[in-house]
């Protein structure tokens, strides 16, 4: 898979991801979790990710973020490598007790952290060591 293809798939799936977070039939209540500060959409996405209203928009406007990135390979890659260090960091924040909910405002902790460590790594593969393969293969030699 090419750089820009990981952005639209992975552009795709977080919007989607984003869009099923505000289905209320989808969620369910987050019994024994961590209280948050915005309780709004306050659920287990599927019985199993955390996830509120914040978090799902963080998930729409990183999914519009990858489609739109698609559109050229240097915007993909950037779009791969950011998405690398934020979801590094949203894996590390999950680790740590209090910024487990990002001091009150979005759950990352259960099954998300696996997931956006999952994500970071494939987006770190794509970000930079698919980069010279990618760019050699759109880019004829002089």
């Amino acid at each position: 898979m090419k750089t820009r293809y990981f952005a639209l798939a992975i552009g795709v799936v977080y919007l989607i991801v984003g869009i099923l977070g505000f289905v209320p039939g989808l969620t369910t209540a987050p019994i024994g979790h961590p209280p948050l500060a915005i309780n709004a959409g306050y659920g287990l996405l599927f019985g199993l990710f955390p996830v509120n209203v914040i978090h799902n928009l963080i998930h729409l406007a990183l999914g519009v973020w990858g489609i739109l990135a698609w559109r050229s390979w240097s915007n993909a890659r950037a779009f791969s490598r950011s998405l690398a260090v934020i979801f590094g960091l949203f894996v590390i924040m999950g680790l740590i007790p209090g910024l487990r909910t990002v001091f009150g405002l979005a759950p990352l902790f259960g099954h998300d952290i696996w997931l956006h460590a999952v994500t970071a790594i494939a987006a770190a593969y794509f970000g930079w060591a698919t980069s010279a393969r990618d760019r050699s293969a759109i880019t004829p030699p002089r």
